[in-house]
C-alpha cells in the first residue's frame, strides 16, 4: 500500500517555504524551495517540495535549468505549461536584471571588473566563446562582441576582425576574454600567442589591448597580471 505523500500543509508552521521567506527572507531558502515557490503547487503522487527537487536533480541544479526550453520542462512528470512558463519568466526576468544591471555605463577599472561583467554569460557555456569589449577614454563599455565560437587558434582569432570592430566604434582600447568550459582558466599556449599577437597588433593600430581574461568555474585568469600584456 502506497502512503499519501508529505504536503507542504503537513509541515510545520516555521518549516513552510511561503511562511520562511516573509520570515527570514528569500536568502534563507535553499534552491529548491525557491523553485517550489514558483511552481505553486505539486501533484497527487508527491509535494512540490519533491517536484521542485527532481526538477533540480533533471537539470543537474541551477547550471542546466537556466537555459531550459519550454518543451523541456513540459516533459517532466507534474510540470504543465503553466508552471513551466512561470520558472522560466524567473529565469528570464533574473537573465534581463543581471543584464541592465551591468550596462548602464560598466566602467572597467581593473581585470576582476571585467571577469564579473561576464562571468554569469560565461561561465557555463560548453563551448569557448571569444568576446571583447571596447572601451572609450573613461574605460567605459562601449560594446561587446562575440568574435569567435570554438577553440581557440591563433590563426582563427585574426587581429583584424578584432580591431575592425574597435575602428568601427571609435573604442580607445579594448578587452579581450574567453571562456575554458573544463572551469580551469590556466592559459594555454595558444592562450598567449594570441594574447602577444593582438597586443602588438594594437599597438601598430594605436588601440591598446589592455587585457585578455580567461573565464573559469567562478574564477579567472589575467593575462596581464602573468605578464604576457
Amino acid at each position: 500500500m502506497v502512503s499519501n505523500p508529505l504536503m507542504i500543509k503537513d509541515y510545520p508552521q516555521n518549516e513552510r517555504p511561503r511562511e520562511r521567506f516573509i520570515q527570514n527572507g528569500p536568502q534563507s531558502l535553499s534552491n529548491h524551495e525557491l523553485l517550489a515557490l514558483l511552481l505553486g503547487t505539486g501533484t497527487r503522487e508527491e509535494s512540490v517540495l519533491q517536484l521542485a527537487n527532481r526538477m533540480l536533480s533533471q537539470f543537474e541544479g541551477l547550471r542546466l535549468l537556466k537555459d531550459a526550453t519550454l518543451e523541456e520542462l513540459t516533459q517532466i512528470k507534474g510540470v504543465g505549461k503553466a508552471k513551466a512558463i512561470h520558472v522560466l519568466a524567473a529565469v528570464e526576468i533574473g537573465r534581463r536584471i543581471a543584464s541592465h544591471t551591468l550596462e548602464e555605463r560598466y566602467v572597467i577599472r581593473s581585470p576582476e571588473d571585467g571577469a564579473k561583467y561576464l562571468m554569469n554569460d560565461m561561465r557555463f557555456l560548453t563551448q569557448e566563446h571569444f568576446v571583447c569589449l571596447y572601451l572609450n577614454t573613461k574605460n567605459q563599455i562601449l560594446h561587446k562582441q562575440t568574435i569567435f565560437i570554438g577553440s581557440l587558434n591563433a590563426s582563427i582569432v585574426h587581429p583584424r576582425e578584432v580591431y575592425k570592430e574597435a575602428v568601427r566604434r571609435s573604442a580607445a582600447s579594448l578587452i579581450c576574454v574567453h571562456n575554458h568550459p573544463s572551469g580551469d582558466p590556466s592559459p594555454s599556449r595558444e592562450d598567449i600567442e594570441v594574447t602577444k599577437r593582438l597586443a602588438e597588433s594594437g599597438k601598430i593600430v594605436g588601440i591598446e589591448l589592455l587585457d585578455h581574461l580567461i573565464i573559469g568555474e567562478n574564477k579567472y585568469v589575467s593575462l596581464k597580471e602573468k605578464g604576457y600584456v
